[in-house]
């Protein structure tokens, strides 16, 4: 089942969920229940009521009141406004450690097998689908792309065992993680060159975690300008979202609604040779099987 956030023509803000095939959304209140937000929902919402969603994406559209095609609705991010900024895993993907450290040989001292290495994202409102990637060419001269997974977690996580993980997530989405290399490598760590304004674009929709298997093997792409550039699966993670998950609740609560980004695959803008940096004009799509495509264009 997907989820989604999205506006009608009169502006109204719903949450639905998208038919079996991706062509209709169907408003929760359709089926009697509604929540204020996605993030209320992931953290408030019962086994049953998300069976309930389950089925009503099965229903025939014409007989559900106020569905509508998708394609006549805009698509907001699912996540919208965060309650705590994203936590982003880096070289997870060991062919990604290869490009990296060809790119800035610094990277490879940061990189241990044994131990994850993390960092934090700042965002206030993820932008979606459709939305701009500001190029910020006053400071940037580096904009890359990177195609991810994200786990969303849906009950406060603690002191979790791997084995228990499982019961925690609440979904998967696509996160685009532009990046300023050049911020990047000036200022020697990853906070500022990910996290201007607009470049977290995450959606279009929220995977539920039982409409998957587990742990999840998902197909992790991304385009520029309709080129394939990266092209992956979640079954190359270095570090599984169990270990993933489990030590970063050792000592710290994860809140209902904290989205966790698990890495990206090599093939981004850096790793070539020369590097393929995005320029304004640029459209760059972040695809992962079973839950979508992210599609957004780079702009002054």
């Amino acid at each position: 089942m997907k989820l989604v956030c999205y506006r009608t023509e009169d502006a109204a803000r719903n949450i639905g969920v998208l038919s079996r095939d991706d062509e209709w959304v169907f408003p929760l209140k359709a089926v009697g229940t509604d929540y204020e937000d996605m993030q209320t929902l992931i953290a408030e919402i019962s086994d049953s009521e998300l069976a309930l969603l389950d089925s009503l994406s099965a229903r025939d559209p014409y007989e559900v009141k106020n569905a509508a095609r998708l394609s006549e609705v805009r698509l907001l991010s699912p996540v919208g406004m965060p309650a705590q900024d994203v936590i982003c895993l880096g070289l997870n993907y060991a062919d990604h450690v290869v490009e990296s450290a060809g790119f800035d040989e610094e990277i490879s001292g940061v990189v241990r097998k044994d131990k994850a290495c993390y960092f934090s994202k700042r965002l206030s409102v993820a932008t979606t689908t459709g939305d701009p990637i500001p190029a910020h060419r006053d400071i940037v001269t580096q904009l890359d792309y990177e195609s991810e997974l994200c786990v969303i977690i849906r009950r406060p996580c603690r002191n979790v065992k791997p084995s228990e993980v499982r019961d925690y997530i609440f979904g998967y989405t696509i996160m685009n993680d532009v990046s300023a290399r050049n911020l990047q490598t000036t200022h020697g760590q990853w906070f500022f060159g990910k996290s201007l304004d607009g470049f977290t674009p995450m959606g279009p929709a929220i995977l539920t975690a039982d409409s998957t298997a587990w742990p999840p093997v998902l197909g992790v792409r991304s385009y520029v300008n309709g080129e394939l550039r990266q092209n992956s699966d979640t079954a190359h993670f270095i570090h599984s979202i169990a270990e993933i998950v489990s030590e970063l609740s050792q000592g710290m609560t994860l809140a209902p609604g904290t989205i966790i980004a698990t890495g990206t695959p090599s093939g981004v803008g850096m790793g070539f040779k020369p590097p393929k940096f995005l320029v304004p004009g640029d459209v760059v799509t972040c695809e992962i099987e079973g839950i979508g495509r992210l599609t957004n264009r780079v702009e002054d």
